[in-house]
């Protein structure tokens, strides 16, 4: 990789002023973290020979096997007076493999070969870092870098176990190119089975890779990978930063899994945990040197209130070293293809968002309550991926609204590809929650799904996997809840409440795909309103993995409707691919009818019409289109094979007037049935994208 791109293009914040001139107040607030932004990258060329080699210091930390089958160890630990390492090698002595200080805080410790030439420790066998605090006390620590940690089936304590396969997993496939319209399938290797266990990455390739495939997402967000020793905490509590989640198996399980994926020609996302660790010591970073601070700030300001754990200090130069490197380990060594990164308004705001409204003054987003520590560090970790690998992707789950946080940093941004539109799904299930069908603001609704910042990507969804966990429901349980477990056959008539829930939910996710972002995901389960919601093994449920999985056995029969929401998924996510909404410039919303319960919009040379009225349908309704000729249904909520009523005729042409309308040039006449979303397409146009 090339180091002569260490630098910054000359910013040029004008483009950013012209699209916001609101932001022209704030242009020192931009040159100032720009040239924060520069020194960084100018100090790790001058110290480290560039970020490339910076970034590459897995290579180098943790423990690492020469030519010669010797054994490099090397650590961080500076408020340590001693370290020795120790493990299934030696015999668990404690003293006989002392590490050697060096400068900055770091030990080295060299372990020749064994007689026979082999190295001195085994593939799969354990280790244990030894600290020798200066208060006299004896720590044992895993190694921040260490690659793989098992924990053994009633212990507490995950173990360090040297990860080093006689013969390691080579991917065959190449990465796929960056997809033009992202379609993102979050998913949880653990609960992605039918079956009450932990599910296995092999599961994963085998059963449900092919279902990510039909259903139209070019994109995997694998949560939970990162190592945590707490199941129920989601992955959010991550413990080993390096390490692959063992209890869903091997890390070349992990490898074989990502290549199959690219084998389908499927983008994969690592849903990464930068902007807090667990407090655990034993198997976590915290007080590794036996000091309070090592990788994070010292409390207060390095604990987080509401989350119980610690937060890292980015102004360290090795814990830039360990979060940029571990960036580098998970694209280079699985061949991930991006990230999503958690807590980003944490990181952003030295309050974490906690009693922040975030009203859109933006004063709120400069100033002292930001951190400029970790918004450099964020574009810093984006400035080094985008440049090392072009087609990297980058999504933050930000719920500030923090301006540029998705322009390039050229520019005086953070660098990232797309946000998350974390209102959207809020705002859905507000609306389930708090109103009847008659009272739905369409313009609220209207106004929550095209509100973003102009020239920033942003990926709507229409509910977050918070929402499907105990606590709250999904959007299916709240539509059509007890009755999911008894009238969701097929074979018999649809009640008030399932005919009501199969429709809205159908439309809902429709509505949201079209119109609320430029790329759009989905929680693993969702697409077919999973009937149940999520609970991890914890003590409240006596450690039940009931509802700690996803029902993919109900989509394996024609007899629920089940399969019927899976259809229009699938179908929704094909439409897509072929006219590709997600990449066309926003939506033209030409009606939003209050007492119609109308919606239609134009994006992508395709026309969105809407009718959530939960009664009224409408003969010859004009709706507004840009481009004249003949237009025909491309998709329909109403069709029997989706759990509709099948009132809409598909061999029907619908053709233009040029009678101007809603702020369009053309309009034409349709019949659109009550709670049915259609999609029209023109015949006349080459759709390409």
């Amino acid at each position: 990789m090339a180091d002569q791109q260490d630098s910054v293009a000359i910013p040029d914040f004008s483009c950013l002023l012209q699209m916001d001139p609101c932001l022209k107040t704030y242009e020192k607030d931009f040159k100032r973290r720009y040239e924060l932004l520069q020194k960084q990258l100018f100090q790790l060329e001058e110290t480290e020979g560039g970020f490339d080699r910076f970034t590459r210091s897995y290579k180098t930390f943790g423990v690492q096997r020469q030519p010669d089958d010797s054994l490099f160890f090397t650590e961080w630990a500076p408020a340590a007076e001693a370290l020795f390492l120790t493990g299934d090698f030696n015999e668990w002595n404690k003293f006989s493999h002392p590490y050697t200080k060096k400068e900055f805080g770091k030990w080295e410790l060299v372990l020749p070969p064994k007689h026979d030439g082999t190295p001195a420790v085994d593939h799969k066998t354990k280790l244990k870092v030894v600290v020798h605090t200066k208060k006299g006390d004896r720590l044992y620590r895993i190694s921040p870098w260490a690659k793989y940690v098992t924990r053994e089936e009633k212990a507490v304590v995950y173990d360090w176990v040297h990860w080093d396969p006689p013969q390691p997993y080579t991917p065959i496939h190449p990465r796929p190119k960056k997809p033009t319209s992202l379609r993102i399938y979050e998913a949880h290797v653990g609960i992605a089975s039918s079956e009450a266990n932990v599910a296995s990455y092999a599961n994963f390739t085998i059963n449900v890779l092919p279902r990510i495939k039909e259903l139209g997402y070019n994109c995997i967000q694998l949560m939970a990978i990162m190592e945590h020793a707490y199941y129920a905490s989601f992955g959010y509590q991550v413990t080993s930063y390096f390490a692959a989640s063992s209890r869903f198996g091997t890390p070349e399980e992990l490898k074989q899994l990502i290549d199959a994926a690219h084998s389908m020609g499927i983008v994969v996302l690592l849903d990464v945990v930068h902007s807090h660790a667990s407090k655990n010591t034993e198997d976590g970073l915290n007080c590794f040197d036996g000091s309070d601070s090592c990788f994070f700030h010292s409390p207060p300001r390095g604990e987080h209130s509401l989350w119980g754990s610690r937060l890292f200090n980015y102004g360290s130069w090795e814990v830039l070293r360990f979060l940029l490197s571990n960036l580098r380990w998970w694209m280079e060594e699985y061949c991930f293809d991006g990230f999503r990164f958690d807590g980003v308004t944490s990181m952003l705001y030295h309050h974490h968002g906690i009693g922040s409204g975030f009203s859109g003054d933006y004063s709120e987003y400069f100033g002292l309550q930001v951190d400029e520590d970790s918004l450099v560090y964020l574009m810093l970790a984006n400035h080094i991926l985008h440049t090392l690998y072009p087609d990297c992707i980058t999504v933050a789950e930000d719920v500030s609204g923090m301006p540029a946080l998705c322009r390039g940093v050229e520019e005086g941004g953070l660098g990232f590809d797309y946000r998350l539109a974390m209102a959207i799904p809020d705002k859905w299930i507000q609306i389930l929650k708090e109103l009847k069908d008659e009272d739905w603001d369409i313009g609220d609704i209207i106004h929550t799904l095209t509100n973003r910042r102009y020239g920033e990507k942003c990926i709507a969804y229409a509910e977050s996997h918070d929402q499907a966990l105990v606590g709250d429901k999904s959007l299916a349980f709240w539509l059509m809840d007890k009755e999911m477990y008894t009238n969701m056959s097929s074979q018999i008539p649809m009640t008030a409440i399932i005919d009501r829930g199969m429709q809205l939910h159908k439309m809902i996710r429709l509505l949201t795909h079209g119109l609320g972002g430029e790329g759009y995901l989905n929680f693993i389960g969702n697409e077919f309103g999973h009937p149940e919601w999520l609970d991890f093994p914890r003590e409240g449920n006596n450690q039940s993995y009931h509802y700690a999985r996803r029902q993919f056995n109900l989509l394996d029969t024609d007899q629920l409707r089940y399969y019927q929401l899976y259809a229009f998924d699938r179908d929704m996510n094909r439409a897509e691919e072929e006219y590709g909404w997600l990449a066309a410039p926003p939506a033209f919303v030409s009606a939003k009818h209050e007492e119609d319960k109308v919606i239609v919009f134009d994006r992508g040379h395709v026309v969105f019409i809407f009718n959530f009225h939960p009664s009224k349908s409408f003969q010859d309704y004009r709706v507004a289109v840009e481009a004249p000729g003949k237009y025909k249904i491309k998709l329909d909520s109403d069709e029997d094979q989706y759990g509709g009523h099948g009132r809409l005729d598909h061999n029907t042409e619908f053709y233009t007037e040029p009678r101007p309308f809603n702020g369009r040039p053309n309009s034409m006449q349709v019949y659109i049935p009550c709670r049915t979303a259609i999609v029209l397409a023109n015949e006349e146009i080459d759709h390409c994208y």
